[in-house]
């Protein structure tokens, strides 16, 4: 399950945060998700829309995984915000519950640099 649920991980961010298709999150991400960051509103649709205008306003919004951490249905995931010269901007700690192989919950700590 660990493994599984890392590569649910790993596709999300490559396709939601990284290639910025919206929509992507129907795949990955449970309608009724539970977000944490105070940020951002509940649910998938809110998820879409926050970042909707996030990758608008920043085109070149790319985050890096160099650790993936998973127990049972936990998945913690170690990122870097980089610009396009490959300068990190912030540093990021996600951590997600997932149900039934999608993102049910999500908890974040921001570092910036």
């Amino acid at each position: 399950m660990e493994q599984k649920n890392k590569d649910v991980i790993q596709k999300f961010y490559q396709e939601f945060f990284n290639e910025h298709i919206i929509e992507s999150a129907d795949k990955y991400v449970r309608e009724d998700y539970i977000q944490h960051n105070p940020g951002v509103g509940q649910g998938r649709e809110a998820l879409k829309e926050a970042f909707a205008e996030k990758f608008v306003e920043h085109p070149e919004f790319c985050l890096n995984i160099k650790m993936m951490i998973a127990e049972k249905d936990m998945v913690a995931v170690y990122l870097k915000n980089v610009d396009q010269q490959g300068n990190t901007r912030c540093r990021v700690v996600d951590i997600y519950r997932l149900e039934d192989g999608k993102l049910a919950e999500h908890w974040d700590v921001l570092q910036p640099c």
